[in-house]
């Protein structure tokens, strides 16, 4: 049973029949005994690594996962601090600021009610996949009986304490706030989710703890665990609230976040709603302003403006696999100073390399008020190329259909594109035919996503139905 929540990035299911109690038990003791061993190789003998954080979401099944799991890390040996209801960049700030082994949020994020999880992250807030520890984890998880489990440890388990870092969070992430002296009216969709939480207690309840912000609050209620809306702020359908209450309202821009509080879409002043890779391109400048030269990353499907911008600005742009685990990583690797994901995810190098839907709202507030422009007008010069956004279709021979894309356009073929792989196949021949695109397969169903972008939308009308025939069935979701 394990086996079938375990993702590639995180562990997920629904509750209690996929995943239960019992399992949030097995994969305490299992993240206890990684995290603690992964500390003990790396030659970390502090007090402190012995202490894992805890955080979870508002979803009614969080609290006894969390007991669970808790009791699981506390079984194994290893100390929790429990910091109770935040979002999941809180548990990224408190791993860091305490200097923990590492620590689990207990969170399904977007997912609809009766799904819940967890996220696991190693020391420094790096995250745990399948290849960089979540596996692990499972083995572990999967390998434990609790009675023996109990039994071995002779009644000497670790300790548990609460800890309410609230002060210490909130500063950190208003370090990143700074209207200027202006005014800015914001719509704030919570989506029944950890920005009804985080929000109030960083900016006050309707930004009252911030001179010149005013914070019009939507699905703000989320002690039930229900939400209005499905929290996933990147279909379109679940803005519909936000965009209406932005144009009532006359403020200067919405943001929308997810389950967990870790993604947020912006829309702006008119209720259109921001691509996340355009917001990329506006915020990179500011951060090249203050940081001249540094490597910004960027998802890899992002507009070509996204490059072009980062250049202009004197950054160095680089493109990055589709996923927080390799984006973060990319980030440090590179010592970028910022980087921004199609998914909604942006991350700092302030903040620890990692992503923040309160730090992100900041920025884009500071970034707002600086320019003393509407949103509209910020976005509009980044928008100036025709993107498809994700395409599906439907095709069993995944490998076979993208090998005849590299045959089709690559070098010495009439589009004479360069191809990469970096992550799926991307195509490109933008600078000579006015057009490329990114194919990657779905890991979990026999999928194709394909993204397009051209200088026309002749163009890419044209390049879509070329490459349709190859992908297979094109599907609508």
């Amino acid at each position: 049973m394990l086996g079938r929540i375990f993702k590639a990035y995180d562990v997920r299911g629904t509750y209690p029949d996929l995943l239960n109690d019992q399992m949030a038990w097995q994969i305490g003791f299992g993240v206890a005994k990684f995290l603690l061993s992964e500390a003990k190789a790396a030659g970390e003998t502090t007090p402190m690594m012995r202490n894992i954080i805890v955080g979870r979401d508002m979803r009614t099944s969080s609290p006894s996962l969390s007991k669970e799991l808790i009791s699981g890390i506390n079984t194994f040996g290893a100390d929790v601090i429990d910091v109770g209801l935040v979002d999941t960049p809180f548990v990224y700030f408190a791993i860091n600021h305490l200097d923990c082994a590492g620590g689990v949020m207990v969170t399904a994020s977007h997912n609809p009610p009766q799904y819940n999880g967890f996220k696991v992250s190693k020391r420094k807030a790096k995250p745990a996949g399948e290849s960089t520890g979540l596996g692990e984890v499972r083995k572990h998880a999967a390998m434990v009986e609790r009675a023996a489990a109990l039994n071995a440890s002779g009644g000497q388990t670790g300790r548990v304490e609460k800890r309410d870092l609230w002060a210490a969070y909130t500063q950190h992430v208003l370090g990143f706030l700074d209207l200027h002296g202006r005014k800015i009216k914001v719509v704030v969709d919570a989506s029944n989710g950890m920005a009804g939480t985080m929000c109030p207690k960083i900016f006050g309840k309707n930004g009252s703890s911030v001179p010149g912000l005013t914070i019009v609050e939507l699905n703000f209620e989320n002690s039930k665990g229900q939400f209005v809306h499905e929290p996933n702020p990147l279909v379109a359908a679940n803005l519909k609230q936000l965009q209406e209450s932005v144009v009532k309202e006359k403020a200067d821009l919405g943001i929308c976040f997810d389950g967990d509080a870790d993604r947020c879409v912006v829309v702006d002043e008119k209720g259109s709603i921001v691509g996340c890779d355009h917001l990329t391109a506006v915020l990179a400048r500011q951060f090249l302003a203050e940081t001249p030269g540094a490597a910004v990353v960027y998802d890899l499907r992002s507009t070509k403006a996204v490059e072009e911008d980062i250049r202009a600005a004197g950054g160095k742009p680089l493109r990055g696999r589709v996923g927080h685990v390799f984006m973060k990583a990319l980030l440090a690797e590179s010592r970028g100073v910022f980087g921004g994901e199609l998914s909604g995810h942006f991350y700092f190098r302030d903040n620890f390399n990692a992503d923040s839907g309160a730090i992100a709202m900041a920025t884009v507030l500071s970034v707002l008020a600086k320019s003393g422009k509407k949103m509209s007008d910020l976005i509009k010069p980044v928008a100036r190329y025709v993107q498809s956004g994700e395409i599906n279709f439907e095709i069993e021979d995944k490998d076979g259909a993208l090998a005849k894309l590299k045959q089709t356009y690559g070098p010495g073929t009439a589009a004479n594109a360069s191809i990469d792989d970096l992550d799926g196949v991307t195509i490109d021949c933008f600078s000579t035919k006015g057009w490329w695109c990114n194919v990657r397969k779905s890991n979990t169903e026999p999928l194709l996503r394909l993204n397009a972008e051209a200088k026309s939308q002749s163009t890419l009308d044209r390049i879509i139905a070329e490459l349709a025939p190859l992908l297979g069935k094109r599907v609508d979701h």
